[in-house]
């Protein structure tokens, strides 16, 4: 198995150059050659399988030329093992074929454990192989932080720095990165929103220069294809509970970078039957407005109370436009060098195709809240508000009621408090057992401008091997 570019200018790589390289030399994110493809058969085999067990045989065939498999199926399985619920993603049940599957049982309570948990061992395993140091440079809108701290604290071989925008995020996300207090751990505040953050580093990972030769920079966010082949694997756990893979399914995801619901269509292209993918957002709806209306156009940032959202630039929709484009490097290019600053459409063949799986659907806050207490009232089950933005969406948008309907529940309502308290339904969440704790705890982060040179300098200045 081997990586390339989708812009096509940059080499093609193995598994463990991918996992520490982040972005591709020419810009563009790293994906497979190729898929492993299955049959009918050998997914149904899998049925019944603990989800260690499943991840392994998922994600085994993207990671064999680099990594033997007994070393594999160990970090997989101590990675899962360490989610409190034994059953790692449990569906929940909201009507006779509607699901919530629950995928905040991680420490972090949020769907980016199940990425980053393994993630942390991937590069502790690789490291430690090679004697290497690496900076860790991320941005997040809330959830990805917190997991990527989590599974990377403990390694020696790695500092991490976190950008997260400052006075933008819910009070618990920000304490779940605040309050760690690993040397190896740097949590930069920025007065700027999410995107500002996002572009910094990107603008940091084509430039490394202002850390010297000593190290580099290695990606966390979604666009290191490892965070991808993690998630894969829920989408055929979902599909074997629910009666597949002779059943289909659909699925609604709430989602802002397009990494997540990117996932599940990788799932279906390795043969899992998918009938549709519904994309939910909330009011910043770039990828709605173009799954809709085939309309991609420059936003202005909203904040909503859905932060882990609040997000224009969607970096993972690159992957999908390089298989729209028939893997043309050279077109992905061409189209988003037009879309920096203008609206842009695909050709209508192109855009049909995506629409034959794709729907979408947008939320604002007021009709977030309103459903968190629709659902409390129906089935006594809290939602956090980005899983309320994919059930209304599934609402909305559902082909077929024949077929089971699956929410990707993406994080726990106790990490959003003010939305569940805006909902009226009078309930408080509670942080489970080992969070009660979290703000009683000290936090400890730098707040810093808007600045790339100031974002760096700060940086060169405190990574482990500083001069």
């Amino acid at each position: 198995m081997r990586y390339i570019s989708t812009r096509g200018q940059a080499p093609a790589l193995n598994f463990e150059d991918v996992l520490l390289t982040g972005l591709a030399t020419d810009g563009g994110l790293y994906v497979p050659e190729y898929l492993p493809r299955y049959t009918p058969e050998e997914i149904l085999s899998w049925r019944g399988l603990p989800y260690h067990e499943l991840a392994s045989k998922v994600m085994y065939p993207f990671v064999e030329e680099s990594i033997p498999e007994d070393d594999f199926r160990q970090m997989v399985r101590e990675t899962y093992d360490h989610f409190p619920h034994r059953a790692v993603a449990p569906l929940v049940q909201l009507d006779s074929n509607e699901w919530v599957m629950e995928l905040f049982r991680g420490p972090t309570l949020a769907f980016k454990d199940f990425a980053l948990q393994l993630l942390g061992r991937l590069l502790d395993y690789v490291l430690e192989r090679r004697n290497q140091h690496v900076v860790i440079m991320g941005a997040t809108s809330g959830d990805t932080g917190s997991a990527a701290i989590e599974g990377c604290r403990h390694s020696k071989h790695v500092d991490i720095f976190i950008l997260h925008p400052h006075e933008r995020v819910s009070e618990v996300q920000r304490r779940q990165m605040t309050t760690v207090q690993d040397d190896n751990v740097h949590n930069i505040a920025v007065r700027g929103n999410f995107d500002d953050c996002q572009k910094m580093v990107k603008a940091s990972f084509a430039d490394q220069s202002f850390l010297g030769d000593k190290t580099h920079l290695v990606a966390v966010n979604s666009i290191n294809w490892a965070r991808i082949m993690a998630q894969i694997v829920y989408y055929i756990y979902a599909s074997l509970a629910l009666g597949g893979p002779h059943r289909s399914l659909a699925f609604s995801v709430p989602t802002g970078n397009f990494g997540d619901i990117f996932a599940g269509y990788l799932a279906r292209e390795m043969g899992l039957p998918v009938q549709q993918l519904i994309v939910a957002t909330n009011q910043n709806d770039i990828l709605h407005q173009f799954m809709s209306g085939n309309h991609y156009a420059p936003q202005t940032l909203q904040h909503t109370l859905t932060p882990s959202m609040d997000i224009t630039i969607s970096s993972n929709f690159e992957r999908l436009l390089f298989d729209l484009y028939g893997r043309d490097g050279r077109k992905v290019f061409e189209f988003l060098d037009k879309a920096d600053g203008t609206a842009v459409s695909l050709e209508e063949p192109r855009w049909q195709r995506a629409r034959q799986l794709f729907d979408s659907y947008s939320v604002d806050d007021k009709r977030t809240c309103e459903v968190i207490a629709e659902v409390y009232g129906e089935s006594q089950y809290l939602l956090d508000p980005h899983t309320a933005i994919g059930v209304e969406s599934a609402r909305q948008c559902r082909r077929d009621h024949s077929i089971p309907m699956v929410t990707m529940g993406t994080a726990h309502p106790a990490k959003f408090p003010e939305a569940v308290e805006r909902s009226g339904v009078g309930v408080e969440p509670v942080l489970p057992p080992h969070l009660t704790d979290l703000f009683q705890r000290e936090e400890r982060f730098t707040v810093l401008d808007n600045d790339l040179k100031t974002i760096q300098s700060y940086m060169a200045q405190h990574w482990k091997f500083a001069e």
